[in-house]
């Protein structure tokens, strides 16, 4: 794959946004009040509360678990759902080639029961948007391998919205309604008041837009039309359908992941509400989403969870909106999920002030649609660089490190994984080995009487000279009570390598979209 950095106008850098690594989050800060709004941040900056899915306030919704659950279920679960992100991951990569391009014609819809939605390699945090006007509150997963942001929607799109007039082939019949009897006018009023407070009523007992959006009850919904530029060719990359019977039909998408789920719907635009950190509300206007209308083989949500926040890096995501409003760069701290602890966690656009324990180092940050990447040069442990191939870092060759924190375990090719695996077991030579199943990890052993002084501190080098030093627990895990294990996977290449979001723990990353840099340093995350 050829290695570049993309060259944009000084706009459109600081519009290329960054790909919130951190498929992990919630944010917790979108409003409904309508009132004192403003659509510039003047100054001030957006911060959203990021919510693992294994937090105790999802333990509720059925969406993830909560804080209590048990660390073998949730440590097979990350993987598993790593395992299929990754098969994502190299369909975006173009590196699966048994993957179909055909993509279905029809427009099916079908009623289905709802499951946790978050088990599907999707993402690990969740975010709480308000979307349209007056905003509806949704539970998105924080995904930043999709650009697009889409969301389970109940009702279907209306013409009128998206800004193509309706014509009528028979108006000769709507005069001939008018002429009716004044009497049979009435009853008809009559009836046409009774039927829309029933649906009132009912709508109100059962919450039918619960878990979705219904771009009906939203005033700044439109739809994008199959006839416009913008379908057929600015949204071509989210899978957007050729079809287009009438020119005022809504333009449709087949989102197909090699793991043979499917996402069916319509585009359209509308406004996400925000809180900024003046006490007031900012607004991102005319943000590109998907209404999805029917989804197969997999991607489900329960009644708490509704669609995917798009943190990938691409013009049509949430991120170039955000960034581009609220300053060139954003970052996020990531807590120890794996801890009962009821931490929260946050992604901030603008400068963040929470506490370094360390200085910021800095490397250069590579743009790959929709993912972002780094530069690294080797893998030290204990001081002693580590006999990996250079064509393993390099982008050019097919491989080079990614940043995602939508992936739980850092993952390694097996020419990069080999070496840093018989180097960290080499430490751990006098530990009593456990061969339970967990999840897959190579090497597992009992923690009981174990001294974590006693591994060798693990090194990423970055291109520049930068270093980045994990804590220890960020790659020798727990995974059960008096249980660890290595918290590295091996995959096959060719590919990129990543960086998962436990290995990112306990430090704020900060990516500048405008310098091409991604910064890093040790924090409190407070």
């Amino acid at each position: 794959m050829r290695r570049r950095r993309i060259q944009w106008s000084i706009t459109s850098q600081i519009l290329i946004i960054i790909s919130f690594f951190f498929i992990p989050i919630i944010v917790h800060g979108f409003i409904d009040d309508e009132n004192n709004d403003v659509d510039e941040d003047e100054g001030y900056k957006v911060r959203l509360e990021l919510v693992h899915r294994h937090h105790a306030r999802f333990a509720k919704h059925g969406g993830g678990g909560g804080g209590d659950l048990d660390k073998v279920e949730a440590i097979k679960g990350f993987i598993h759902r790593d395992f299929l992100r990754r098969m994502r991951m190299n369909q975006r990569w173009g590196l699966n080639h048994s993957i179909s391009s055909h993509r279905r014609k029809d427009f099916e819809t079908f009623q289905m029961s709802l499951h946790a939605g978050a088990d599907y390699g999707l993402g690990e945090y969740f975010v709480h948007v308000g979307v349209g006007t007056p905003s509806q509150k949704l539970w998105l997963l924080a995904d930043t391998g999709n650009e697009l942001t889409w969301f389970n929607c109940k009702d279907t799109p209306d013409t009128k919205k998206s800004g193509v007039r309706k014509h009528h082939k028979k108006s000769s019949k709507k005069k001939s309604r008018s002429r009716h009897k004044s009497r049979s006018k009435s009853k008809n009023k009559t009836k046409h008041r009774t039927k829309k407070k029933t649906k009132t009523r009912v709508g109100t007992k059962t919450n039918p837009c619960k878990g979705s959006f219904c771009p009906k009850r939203s005033g700044s919904f439109q739809i994008v039309t199959c006839s416009s530029d913008k379908c057929k060719i600015d949204l071509s990359n989210l899978f957007s359908l050729a079809e287009c019977p009438r020119y005022s039909d809504p333009c449709q998408y087949d989102i197909s992941y090699v793991d043979g789920s499917s996402a069916k719907g319509y585009f359209g635009t509308d406004t996400i509400t925000v809180d900024i950190t003046n006490g007031n509300k900012g607004k991102l206007h005319n943000l590109t989403i998907g209404c999805t209308k029917s989804m197969h083989n997999g991607i489900t949500f329960n009644e708490e969870t509704g669609g995917i926040l798009g943190l990938g890096y691409g013009k049509d995501s949430f991120v170039e909106k955000s960034v581009i409003e609220y300053g060139g760069k954003f970052s996020y701290c990531l807590m120890d999920h794996l801890s009962n602890k009821n931490v929260s966690n946050y992604l901030t656009f603008g400068t963040n002030n929470a506490k370094l324990l360390g200085e910021m180092k800095k490397t250069e940050l590579l743009l790959y649609p929709p993912f972002y990447g780094v530069n690294i040069t080797g893998i030290s442990i204990g001081g002693q660089m580590l006999k990996i191939p250079p064509q393993i870092w390099d982008f050019d060759a097919n491989g080079g490190v990614i940043l995602d924190s939508g992936t739980t375990l850092t993952q390694l090719v097996t020419e990069a994984y080999e070496p840093v695996f018989e180097a960290l077991n080499k430490s751990l030579s006098n530990v009593n080995m456990i061969f339970d199943d967990f999840g897959g990890l190579e090497f597992c052993f009992s923690s009981e009487g174990f001294n974590m002084s006693t591994v060798p501190r693990l090194v990423f080098h970055f291109d520049g000279g930068s270093r980045f030093e994990p804590p220890v627990k960020s790659y020798i895990i727990d995974v059960a009570p008096d249980v660890k294990c290595i918290g590295i996977i091996p995959i096959n290449g060719p590919g990129a390598s990543v960086i998962g979001n436990i290995m990112q723990q306990n430090h704020l990353w900060e990516f500048d979209l405008a310098q091409f840099t991604v910064g890093f340093a040790p924090s409190t995350c407070t």
